[in-house]
């Protein structure tokens, strides 16, 4: 959503630069993050991408639907459009109250990460791994999943990370949505053994990511990608695997033209790409035909592949979405 932002004077520019891509790919169901950790007003920042969401449906309404129950969700599975589902990718814009999260619901939230990297008011991030979440950060949580919304912690301190997991019921909904494993390539971003395992006893689902400084280097390509989905499955069975492939070059590049100052965690990242974020093979919704052949050639098939591709998040999805819109 960042993007359409900075792209809102151009003519429907979700169908000029997103749309086709998706389509190219076989994508049915996208989620999209509103992400504002690093603004000012990360509210207003929030708000003004719920806008350009909102316009990008409007606009291509014949091809687009926001998915914000279950009865849309099948709408889109018996139809031939592509569904959208709003996230956030950290709290900042609840503004440190815990009953803020009310109003992200009505707008059709349906799955948030608690932090970005950073800490906030909430929970510790990965830039602070012995800070877990604080008692707003508790708060929110036992709303989240009251609401029956979705609770991804990737990005999480470990420790949040842990205590997370000793703070919900079994019937909560949770998932790391983009992240590899730290068995295949020890990074902050990945997740380890004994972590994935405890997500996958809480039914939850590991989206594995395709930018490289989480795939990995030397060879962040795919090959070293399906070797996470391999070792994923491996720990956590393969109905709790699927994709969190995190497409931003693009993204990346409309900030440049800009003029926007890049953060610090995406120059690092850019710099063990070696000035991209994703893998070669994967850089756009277009590129998952590739992928889908990798892992036919891993011996992924019937099944064993849909899970991967769409059943693990579909299944999730079903249990967060209402029956009807708040």
């Amino acid at each position: 959503m960042l993007e359409l932002v900075l792209r809102r004077a151009e003519p429907n520019p979700f169908a000029a630069h997103w749309l086709p891509q998706l389509e190219l790919g076989g994508v049915r169901v996208q989620v999209c993050p509103l992400y504002a950790a690093e603004e000012p007003d990360p509210r207003a920042a929030a708000l003004a991408q719920v806008e350009v969401f909102e316009r990008a449906v409007r606009e291509n309404g014949d091809r687009v639907v926001h998915v914000r129950t279950r009865r849309d969700l099948e709408v889109v599975l018996d139809g031939d459009r592509l569904g959208l589902v709003l996230s956030l990718e950290g709290l900042e814009a609840l503004e440190g109250d815990p009953a803020r999260f009310e109003e992200w619901w009505e707008r059709g939230v349906r799955m948030a990460s608690l932090t970005w990297n950073h800490r906030n008011a909430f929970a510790g991030g990965l830039d602070t791994p012995e800070e877990g979440l604080t008692t707003a950060g508790r708060d929110v949580v036992a709303r989240m999943t009251e609401l029956g919304a979705i609770v991804d912690l990737a990005h999480a301190s470990l420790k949040t990370f842990d205590e997370v997991l000793g703070l919900v019921g079994r019937d909560a909904l949770l998932c790391v949505s983009h992240a590899g494993c730290c068995a295949v390539n020890d990074h902050p971003r990945n997740v380890d053994d004994e972590r994935l395992r405890a997500l996958a006893e809480r039914g939850g689902v590991l989206g594995v990511m395709a930018l490289t400084l989480a795939v990995g280097r030397p060879g962040g390509n795919l090959e070293r990608l399906l070797d996470h989905f391999d070792h994923a499955v491996r720990v956590m069975g393969s109905e709790h695997v699927g994709l969190g492939s995190d497409f931003i070059d693009q993204v990346v590049q409309a900030e440049l033209t800009a003029g926007e100052e890049l953060e610090e965690a995406t120059r690092e990242a850019l710099e063990i790409g070696g000035g991209m974020l994703g893998i070669p093979e994967l850089t756009g919704p277009g590129d998952y035909p590739l992928l889908v052949e990798g892992l036919r050639g891993r011996g992924y098939d019937g099944e064993s592949l849909d899970a991967l591709l769409s059943a693990n998040w579909l299944r999730l999805l079903r249990r967060a979405l209402p029956d009807y819109a708040a």
